[in-house]
């Protein structure tokens, strides 16, 4: 089955670009504004509209496959790609990749999906967003072709175990409004929350961590209250974008100790922390993050460090893996660009032992939501990202809702 045409439209994403590291240096609040200028090249104002593009591929026989090129909320930091502006990028692709597509045969996924992804064009591969896009369109159009799920194509193509497709535990986060949106994923049952959003040590964190562990022992309380089910169990998972390595001075026994305070706090339920330091470059992020989860084991710990910041590639989260630098590595799907990748990943962390966390961002689309969707349930992932947007009832309506048709479509086709 060949593509015969390829249709570019502007598209919107669940949440907005921020400049992180005009956050992180303080920028205030004015309503859902960020007051201040931004810092990282590319953005006019610290907070601004996500944008996406829509790739439709044409099949032979009228059915279209789609995908959606996305970038991450916090584009430009930690070693990303730079803002992904629609208006710049669609002329380059009607240019450079529409000609390239036009007339392949969508038949096997895996094969186009690392021709593109690993595509130099002018000396240089395309934007991670683009990647990301167009191998999702071709997934799409690959599972049109068979007439399969997504899922399955992943499995068949990447020698994954197994014929029963079962569900997966969904993760979901807050953004700023960390109260009323627990609350929200209390009565839904989210496997794991809330997120929380702690970018901030003296507002969100505490100089001393205190801010952030009377939010621990209130959702402990919450759910303990609000639960309807005696065996709901959640798995805390806080974000802490390396503000503990802030307050803490970067020093290793006293951010272990609070950690074991976070994990006392938060009992009788299981907690991970997400990206507990950030040093501003890799090398030193992964190995004080490998340091934490030796130290944490050796104290006969259950708290989880999930390595999120600096682990974007699928090289990067192949380095983590290796180093044990985090229990689970987040896989942040538009950073890796092509979705062949985040197969990759999730299988990869697997093998090691690593927890595999198919994550993403607040800033894609539907679309891209599913796909992945498809993708960590083929791979069997430690947990999926509810996403798009910070509103918890949306991201988590697709993602189990995807989820559940998939499981039953596939598991059907083994009857």
């Amino acid at each position: 089955m060949k593509i015969i045409d390829v249709i570019l439209t502007k598209s919107y994403t669940g949440f907005y670009f921020d400049d992180q590291n005009a956050i992180k240096q303080g920028a205030g609040h004015d309503g859902f504004m960020y007051v201040g200028e931004p810092v990282t090249e590319g953005f006019k104002s610290i907070r601004q509209a996500g944008q996406a593009i829509s790739v439709q591929l044409v099949l032979e026989d009228g059915t279209v496959g789609v995908g959606d090129c996305a970038a991450v909320q916090y584009s430009g930091a930690a070693g990303r790609d730079p803002l992904f502006i629609a208006d710049e990028f669609i002329p380059f692709i009607e240019k450079n990749i529409k000609p390239l597509l036009i007339g392949e045969n969508v038949e096997k996924f895996r094969p186009l999906a690392e021709k593109y992804d690993r595509l130099v064009i002018g000396g240089k591969r395309l934007h991670t967003a683009i990647r990301y896009g167009v191998t999702q369109a071709l997934l799409s159009a690959t599972a049109m072709a068979n007439r399969i799920t997504m899922a399955e194509v992943i499995r068949k193509e990447y020698g994954v175990e197994g014929d029963v497709y079962e569900a997966i535990p969904v993760f979901t986060q807050s953004g700023d409004n960390r109260y009323e949106n627990a609350d929200k994923m209390i009565i839904k049952e989210a496997d794991a929350l809330p997120h929380a959003l702690i970018n901030h040590v003296e507002t969100k964190l505490g100089n001393d961590g205190g801010i952030l562990l009377e939010y621990i022992a209130w959702l402990r309380d919450r759910v303990l209250k609000q639960r309807t089910n005696a065996d709901y169990s959640p798995v805390f998972h806080i974000d802490v974008y390396g503000t503990i390595g802030v307050a803490f001075n970067y020093d290793l026994d006293k951010m272990l100790n609070y950690l074991l305070k976070c994990e006392e706090t938060a009992k009788p339920f299981r907690i991970r922390v997400e990206g507990p330091v950030d040093t501003g470059d890799q090398e030193g992020t992964m190995q004080l993050e490998k340091m934490l989860t030796e130290m944490l084991d050796n104290a006969g710990s259950k708290l989880e460090i999930v390595a999120d910041e600096w682990c974007n590639t699928l090289e990067d989260i192949k380095l983590f893996a290796d180093n044990k630098a985090g229990h689970v590595l987040q896989i942040k799907t538009p950073d890796l660009g092509g979705v062949n990748n985040v197969a990759e990943a999730i299988l990869y962390c697997n093998s090691k032992g690593v927890g595999s966390y198919c994550g993403g961002t607040c800033n894609e689309t539907d679309q891209s939501t599913r796909i992945t969707t498809n993708i960590a349930l083929a791979c069997r992932a430690v947990q999926c990202l509810a996403k798009p947007g910070m509103g918890v009832d949306e991201g988590y309506m697709i993602v189990k809702n995807e989820m559940n048709r998939v499981i039953a479509l596939a598991n059907s086709h083994k009857k």
